[in-house]
């Protein structure tokens, strides 16, 4: 078994030299196969529907912008030439086993590793974001409904503004008053540095109060409403938490049984592992695994408020 592990991995590697394969190259090539360059028809109805951009290459631009907004932008050629390699090392080690009906599961579970521990550092980063942004909005709007600055109300209140919106806010006044002689777009250039669609209606509010100041009236409700968000989510990760236990506890016991049945029974375990009709029933475990594990992460993410 090590032998031919050790095998395979000189022969990866071998053909990665031979190739002349490189990061940069594996990601710029991943990139240009799952996304489809949209065509005018498209953009149109696009435009027209108002609809986000929907498949694997819509995913992977999201987490390149995501990890741009950690400071990890680097990392996504990383995650990217880290997936490829995993999915090939997850089809040899079905391979190894004897059982090919393994290689589909296996091959996208071990691909998935990277993205999995790069999904979760941007969800600490969105939840630190989006607890600093209910403070933030909240002290800056209470500042500009006395004032009616927007420019003195974010400078009166930045030293009590944590990171990363802090490096938001200090981005905006500089450029509103060294690059970009408009509030407004200087207004419209804040609203692209965080992809939160409550903090975008605040942005649109504040470019509509250059010119007309009655409009301050309306910030304090779209504040509010991270607010009420926030509960929501706090509420739903509690419920979601033991859904995610059942899920995880149910994987648990159907990959537990394996080596229980070697236990129970000898021939029931051989029968599985060694013939035929056990390894298609292995693979389509397999399968099935790794897609409830996708609808999983799907029906249990948080809330997001959207107009």
């Amino acid at each position: 078994m090590i032998l031919p592990m050790i095998a395979s991995v000189f022969l990866i590697i071998a053909i990665v030299c031979f190739l002349n394969l490189t990061p940069q190259q594996i990601t710029q090539d991943l990139s240009s196969v799952v996304s489809k360059k949209p065509n005018i028809r498209d953009r149109a109805r696009a435009l027209r529907a108002g609809k986000k951009k929907k498949g694997l290459g819509a995913k992977l631009e999201y987490l390149q912008s995501a990890l741009k907004a950690c400071g990890k932008e680097g990392m996504f050629t990383f995650v990217c030439s880290s997936a490829l390699v995993l999915f090939a090392v997850g089809a040899v080690v079905a391979v190894l086993i004897n059982n090919v009906f393994l290689i589909p599961a296996l091959s996208v579970a071990f691909a998935m590793i990277p993205f999995v521990y790069v999904r979760n550092i941007i969800n600490i980063y969105e939840k630190q974001t989006k607890e600093e942004l209910e403070t933030a909005l909240s002290i800056i709007t209470t500042s500009y409904s006395r004032d009616g600055n927007i420019i003195m109300a974010v400078q009166e209140n930045l030293p009590h503004i944590k990171p990363p919106l802090k490096e938001c806010f200090t981005a905006f006044i500089g450029d509103a008053m060294a690059v970009s002689s408009s509030v407004k777009q200087a207004l419209y250039n804040l609203k692209k540095k965080v992809d939160d669609e409550i903090f975008r209606e605040w942005v649109d509010t504040l470019i509509q109060c250059q010119d007309n100041q009655e409009m301050k009236d309306t910030l304090q409700p779209i504040v509010s409403k991270l607010t009420d968000v926030r509960i929501v989510n706090s509420e739903l990760n509690t419920m979601m938490s033991a859904v995610r236990t059942e899920y995880y506890t149910m994987v648990g016991l159907v990959v537990g049984n394996i080596p229980l049945l070697y236990v129970l029974n000898k021939d029931w375990f051989h029968t599985l592992i060694f013939e035929t009709p056990g390894k298609i029933v292995l693979g389509v475990c397999g399968i099935v695994i790794v897609v409830t594990y996708f609808f999983m992460l799907k029906f249990t993410k948080p809330v997001e408020f959207k107009r």
